[in-house]
């Protein structure tokens, strides 16, 4: 390879903002940046990996109404503040469906937040095409929009004041307009962004949900997840729900696996969701009836004691599970592409 003609490119090049590297160097290609969660079964959903997370670009969460979409995002804002105690976040409202107390029970710190109330899609693609372009680098920003599936069009409202009733077709483009504009800056400038979409059941003998919003959303976004939900019942009586994250798209994670989160009314989110099946599934847990009991991976032994599964939603009892390299790896194989 001749350097001499690789430094001549690289000097000859129009971009002097230190973009323009080696390919094999390129620090946008290569492995990126991760922000974990306190939830492991999320991290699963994310990146295939007890000890992975979110990275920069876009995750759309979606979901019908009362699906815990916004605290799903909310989760993600704490877990991106914890890490980067000097970073900030710009949070574009457009449903106001999130007051101080949501924020309060996830101990989020709201005097780093900047609240950017919106209206319609152009004032928030004006907006954010504005501050996407101001950033650095270096600058630790995180972005949530709640909702994009509430958003009306400018030309909708105008519609609307003129009572006219012709049907907007300029949403899906302004949609894509959008997204098509901000994805380069989430990825070269290492910002994360989450928006919150509804969902609409497909036409079809077998109806499906979809990801509203048009084409341009799906395309851009790095992680969808389309949420689902199954009620927790003791009689009658509901204790919370059982909500199931759907990994329509990833790029770490394989497409269509399911990922449960549970959230009681009186515990909220559940830390440990999920693993015990994943557990079961390596083999270092047995299940017996409605007891528990662990198994040494090596030789297969069961051991004696036994647990009730409620006396599993605790650190101790996972720490030994979780310091084996094998169970995350046993979870990779399952979950992550490639």
């Amino acid at each position: 390879m001749s350097k001499g003609l690789m430094a001549k490119l690289r000097k000859n090049s129009s971009f002097k903002d230190g973009r323009v590297s080696i390919l094999s160097e390129s620090k946008f290609l290569h492995e990126k940046d991760s922000t974990p969660t306190n939830i492991p079964a999320m991290n699963v959903a994310f990146s295939g990996s007890l000890n992975g997370g979110y990275t920069s670009g876009l995750t759309m969460i979606a979901g019908p109404s009362k699906h815990f979409k916004t605290a799903f995002g909310l989760i993600m804002m704490k877990a991106f503040m914890d890490k980067n105690p000097e970073g900030l976040v710009l949070f574009y409202d457009s449903e106001f469906g999130t007051p101080q107390g949501y924020f309060d029970i996830f101990k989020i710190d709201t005097t780093r937040i900047v609240h950017i109330p919106v209206t319609n899609l152009e004032e928030l693609k004006f907006d954010m095409v504005s501050q996407l372009n101001e950033l650095e680098p270096e600058d630790k920003v995180f972005v949530m929009v709640d909702s994009v599936g509430n958003l009306a069009s400018k030309k909708e409202v105008e519609d609307a004041e003129k009572g006219s009733s012709a049907a907007d077709m300029t949403r899906a483009k302004q949609f894509k307009s959008l997204f098509r504009m901000i994805t380069p800056h989430l990825t070269m400038k290492d910002i994360p962004m989450v928006a919150i979409n509804h969902t609409y059941d497909s036409q079809g003998l077998y109806p499906t949900k979809v990801v509203s919003g048009g084409t341009g959303m799906y395309y851009s976004a790095d992680t969808i997840w389309i949420v689902g939900r199954q009620q927790d019942k003791v009689g009658a009586e509901i204790q919370g729900y059982h909500f199931v994250i759907n990994v329509e798209k990833s790029r770490f994670v394989k497409e269509k696996s399911k990922i449960p989160i549970s959230v009681s009314w009186d515990k909220g989110v559940d830390k440990f969701s999920g693993l015990i099946d994943m557990a079961l599934d390596y083999g270092v847990l047995l299940r017996s009836g409605g007891w528990l009991q662990r198994v040494d991976i090596e030789t297969g032994e069961v051991m004696d004691k036994k647990f009730r599964e409620k006396e599993t939603h605790n650190d101790e009892f996972w720490d030994t599970i979780f310091s084996d390299p094998k169970f995350d790896e046993h979870i990779r194989k399952k979950y992550r592409v490639g």
